[in-house]
């Protein structure tokens, strides 16, 4: 067996980015920005009013100080000429301050009548002008690499920047293997269960931004799993899950080596997920996962984040870790790292109950991962451990 820190660097030896690709801003969100972009414009391009009221010269600002109204500048409707003296301006949230004004007199410290207006007593400080520029001014960069939020997709929108150069999302091959699985939806037989990793991995994997493809499930024997590994041709990552332990229908490690994989390791110094495997595989890195079903998403939080964030040009890291104060005491650990389910609030983090590798119903439950290292002591209340967010 190997630790965890040794089995992500031969993962990571594996992958590097992949190529970059130019996708239009709407299909952007969610991508990873590959080159830095910068705006193609200045926002707001010309100095703008804050609020609504009137665009006057500050030098005549005074209680009682009278002026006429000689237009009005809306959003995408300015005013073409320019303010003189005695002279204002409507003037609307966001429209351009027309030329020989500097500030705008809030609607509120006004009184109107008919062309003229009255400014008020207890004016209102500040000129309410938004400069140009700022918000950002052309040429202004978005660095890269970094996943594009919502908020980064209308920054984008607003430097006029139209397609975006993103890395190409990894395509992620998912085979779970078993002759006692069958897809949800069936009506699985006395001796079967419904196939629940491939769909649990996949749904991480799009979260991350990569495209998952679930391959048909491979049956113990060794034509069908050979059948099903040739259909991950064109993968950038093949994902199996079960069938890499040493029991007589664990046969994945056989199949592969036969198909060509050159193994890196099998056997991880890790709870739950011991039995996880790698190597290449024509050229394709491949990981066999546990078929236990949390021990499978565990280790697609441990192992496949941080690959697909390196096939993204993230940089290669293991998932990142906090540290908080437990609100429940833990007994100490065995020889194995492991990797607890467990749920945080605001005083803390607690254990999530049962820790057995097949409840799926205390995974769903969990919103973090308590990480002990090998011979841990007994832990108590108020004392900090390492936690990774789910």
């Amino acid at each position: 067996m190997i630790p965890v820190a040794q089995a992500l660097d031969h993962l990571f030896a594996f992958v590097g980015p992949l190529p970059v690709e130019t996708v239009p801003l709407r299909r952007a969100h969610g991508r990873v920005l590959a080159e830095t972009v910068l705006a193609q414009r200045t926002q707001p391009p010309f100095a703008a009013s804050a609020m609504d009221g009137y665009a006057v010269k500050s030098a005549e600002v005074e209680t009682d100080a009278l002026f006429k109204v000689i237009g009005e500048s809306a959003a995408g409707h300015g005013f073409a000429g320019t303010v003189g003296a005695g002279q204002a301006v409507r003037i609307f949230t966001g429209a351009p301050v027309p030329q020989g004004a500097d500030f705008v007199v809030i609607q509120e410290d006004v009184t109107r009548r008919g062309d003229l207006i009255t400014l008020n007593h207890n004016l209102s400080s500040g000129n309410n002008i938004r400069p140009a520029g700022t918000d950002f001014t052309a040429g202004t960069p978005m660095p890269a690499p970094r996943r594009l939020s919502a908020g980064d997709v209308a920054l984008l929108a607003a430097m006029n920047v139209a397609r975006v150069p993103v890395t190409r999302a990894p395509v992620v091959a998912l085979i779970s293997t078993g002759d006692e699985l069958v897809m949800p939806g069936e009506t699985p037989g006395d001796d079967q269960i419904i196939v629940s990793n491939t769909f649990g991995l996949a749904a991480l994997l799009e979260d991350l931004g990569a495209v998952p493809r679930i391959l048909p499930i491979a049956r113990d024997t060794k034509a069908a799993l050979r059948q099903v590994l040739t259909l991950a041709a064109g993968a950038d990552l093949i994902v199996t899950i079960g069938g890499a332990s040493v029991g007589d229908h664990d046969l994945v490690a056989d199949v592969a080596a036969e198909m060509g994989m050159q193994q890196s390791f099998y056997k991880v110094a890790m709870r739950p997920g011991k039995p996880l495997m790698a190597g290449m595989l024509a050229g394709v890195p491949m990981i066999g996962l546990p078929g236990n079903p949390v021990s499978a998403m565990v280790c697609g939080t441990v192992f496949l984040t941080p690959v697909i964030r390196a096939m993204q040009g993230l940089g290669e890291a293991p998932a990142p870790r906090l540290q908080m104060p437990l609100t429940a005491p833990l007994e100490a650990n065995g020889p194995r790292e492991h990797y607890m389910r467990a749920v945080v609030d605001a005083q803390g983090v607690a254990d999530a109950g049962r820790q057995d590798s097949s409840l799926l119903s205390v995974l769903a439950t969990a919103n973090a991962l308590i990480v002990r290292p090998p011979d841990d002591p007994a832990r108590d209340v108020g004392d900090l451990v390492d936690v990774i967010d789910l």
